[in-house]
């Protein structure tokens, strides 16, 4: 019986291992790769930051990644305010909540069918494809992100605070800015960083929303794949990996103190 448990601890050891290993080995692989001195794909030729200083110095580049951090900054500061407002409409009425069903429609359909509807709806109303369609494409994606996790926090807080507030003398609105909006301060954190990362990362959305005028990170990835692979992308590939990481421990962190405090 001992033997059994012993190797049956083993084999589930050896299982995870084997799932990190099937996850975690191409993105070691992208950044090993992105220091070699021969062009990918080619065997290890030596040690080289060739490829971060043709980064560093592409303007084409710098520009994308300047496009996207505006569309994902501003989905992020629109997703946030209307998820506010919709908290404080909350507050004067009870009826929203049955709403709150409509915001998690964009979980559940595939990104493809929210692309080509919002192509069709910017067709329909003879909007140009550019940095604003982007920006509300995005912003649509970011707001069933957002309030799901901002009514989730807002149903938690003790209602006597709120009670009290208003026995006391406070408005409505004065009590969701003095009471409420602080402590959805984490949970506006949580929701601003996960907007920013999936808008950030987001393709299907660019490439259906963006049209000749403006282009993301990940859209002139492409076209630099479609020219053939150059290690500047796993160059490129790997500081965006590192900034994901960064964002999402801080996520992370946010989110167990949340849960904590």
């Amino acid at each position: 019986m001992r033997t059994h448990n012993i190797f049956a601890r083993f084999s589930n050891l050896l299982f995870v291992l084997l799932i990190y290993a099937f996850l975690y080995i191409p993105l070691v692989v992208l950044v090993l790769f992105s220091f070699n001195k021969a062009q990918f794909p080619a065997p290890w030729n030596g040690y080289t930051l060739f490829w971060y200083q043709e980064l560093w110095q592409s303007t084409h580049v710098w520009l994308a990644f300047y496009t996207s951090c505006v569309v994902a900054t501003s989905a992020v500061v629109i997703s946030l305010l209307l998820g506010i407002g919709l908290m404080l409409y909350c507050m004067h009425s009870k009826r929203v909540a049955h709403l709150m069903n409509l915001f998690y429609v964009n979980l559940v359909i595939p990104e493809v069918v929210l692309s080509v509807g919002l192509l069709s709806l910017f067709a329909l109303c003879s909007i140009p494809l550019g940095i604003p369609t982007l920006i509300i494409s995005h912003t649509v994606l970011g707001v069933g992100y957002v309030v799901p996790i901002l009514y989730v926090r807002f149903k938690s807080i003790d209602q006597r605070l709120i009670e009290s507030s208003l026995d006391l003398g406070a408005t409505t609105t004065q009590t969701f800015l003095r009471i409420i909006l602080p402590l959805l301060r984490p949970s506006l954190v949580m929701g601003g960083l996960l907007v920013f990362i999936l808008s950030f990362d987001d393709f299907v959305l660019s490439y259906f929303c963006a049209g000749s005028t403006a282009q993301t990170l990940s859209l002139y990835i492409l076209s630099m794949l479609r020219s053939g692979i150059s290690p500047v992308v796993n160059a490129l590939s790997a500081i965006l990996l590192l900034l994901s990481s960064c964002l999402v421990l801080i996520f992370c962190s946010l989110s167990i103190r949340s849960r904590l405090f």
